[in-house]
């Protein structure tokens, strides 16, 4: 029983790391905005009417 908890023990600290630095990540990254153009060509626009 004794390494059953130590497994356990070991799989919470491992899961606790993750969230923790997942945590910080949404605390201290901020994401830069910037400006994004998209190139439509005209024949997806102005489809050829038949």
């Amino acid at each position: 029983m004794p390494t059953l908890f130590r497994f356990l023990f070991f799989c919470a600290t491992i899961a606790a790391m993750i969230y923790g630095t997942m945590y910080a990540l949404v605390l201290f990254v901020e994401p830069k905005e910037r400006e994004i153009t998209v190139r439509i060509p005209s024949e997806r626009v102005n489809p050829a009417q038949e």
